[in-house]
């Protein structure tokens, strides 16, 4: 019983695909079936070509600033480099038996360390070295007036590279300037926000460039006054940036973009040449190398010949009429002869 239903079933699905089939649906129904595959299938290989070259695009883009940026930290020194100055002396306790008035018996000095292996400047690029001193302004700085603060540049085994003295002094404050300015600010100077001191920035080196031969590791300062007071110092060494470090320092933005787009432009060009170089119309590919070597046989006239059999004991050469079309009984002779004599060799 249920094979008979199921032959019914069967018997009626064919009759209806046979109606289907006359009228035409079936193949409108297949023709569609294989556009919407091919559609489908276009529009995958579409979307993976343009995944493709987007990824591409990125990677070319990210290896072009990757560029710039390592061009950058070559290229482009440190602006600033800062380094703190312990200032030492001798005390007059220490040298005299007796109590003295003086704290201070000696010029202040103090070594500072630039680096300790490799060189901290650039070569070829000009600084400017400066100290950096905080004073107060006590009767004695007042009344030492101006004084030298010497610095000395060393490198490597204690060798002097550059030495440079300048003088500098507290800058000078009316009696009358000093009790209105502590009159307008006391309660700043009472609660600490302020301090009685000036800043004196000392510029011992305007033009300072590294020597690649003797790089400078260390610095000695001095200040040639055993009565001036002193808060803190430091030595601050600026680079001078001029041309095109002083504009990619400035804009860094600007000139990050160009600088991108250059690289990104030199990275095209060098895939496109070699891309031309290996494919292009001029390279010599294995139909090439065929094509030329068939072309280079028929001039020579290798293929012309074509066998070569024993008449009577004798080597002789079969020969395609067409060699000798245009050419002379004498030239033919002279051919012949060549030929062999080639085959006997």
């Amino acid at each position: 019983m249920i094979s008979l239903g199921r032959y019914y079933s069967f018997k009626m699905i064919n009759i209806v695909y046979k109606i289907l089939n006359a009228l035409g649906v079936i193949r409108r129904y297949d023709s569609l079936k294989n556009k919407t595959v091919k559609t489908t299938y276009d529009t995958i290989d579409a979307f993976f070509k343009i995944g493709l070259s987007v990824l591409f695009c990125l990677v070319l883009i990210w290896i072009s600033v990757l560029f710039y940026v390592l061009f950058y930290y070559t290229y482009v020194p440190t602006i600033e480099h800062i380094k703190p100055v312990y200032l030492q002396f001798t005390s007059c306790d220490a040298t005299y038996d007796k109590p003295s008035s003086r704290a201070v018996c000696g010029f202040p000095k103090a070594h500072v360390q630039l680096t300790r292996y490799n060189s901290l400047l650039m070569v070829g690029q000009p600084y400017k070295i400066t100290v950096m001193m905080e004073l107060p302004e006590s009767e004695s700085n007042k009344q030492l007036g101006m004084f030298m603060v010497c610095g000395q540049m060393v490198g490597k085994g204690g060798a002097s590279v550059a030495h440079s003295c300048r003088s500098t002094m507290l800058r000078y404050r009316s009696p009358l300037l000093h009790v209105l300015r502590l009159f307008a600010l006391g309660p700043f100077f009472v609660l600490n926000f302020m301090e009685e001191k000036q800043t004196l920035a000392v510029e011992l080196f305007s033009n300072f460039e590294e020597d690649q031969n003797f790089p400078a590791t260390d610095m000695y300062v001095e200040l040639k006054s055993d009565r001036v007071e002193v808060y803190s110092a430091k030595v601050q060494i600026d680079a001078h940036l001029s041309g095109l470090r002083y504009i990619m320092f400035h804009w860094p933005f600007f000139s990050a973009v160009l600088g991108s787009i250059f690289n990104l432009g030199v990275i095209v060009f060098v895939m496109l040449l070699s891309w031309y170089k290996l494919y292009g119309p001029n390279n010599l590919t294995g139909e090439s190398w065929e094509k030329e070597d068939s072309d280079n046989r028929s001039f020579t006239g290798d293929e012309t010949v074509e066998n070569v059999e024993e008449i009577e004991g004798k080597k002789c050469l079969i020969l395609k009429e067409a060699e000798f079309e245009e050419e002379t009984p004498q030239e033919r002779k002279f051919v012949l002869e060549r030929k062999l004599s080639s085959s006997d060799a």
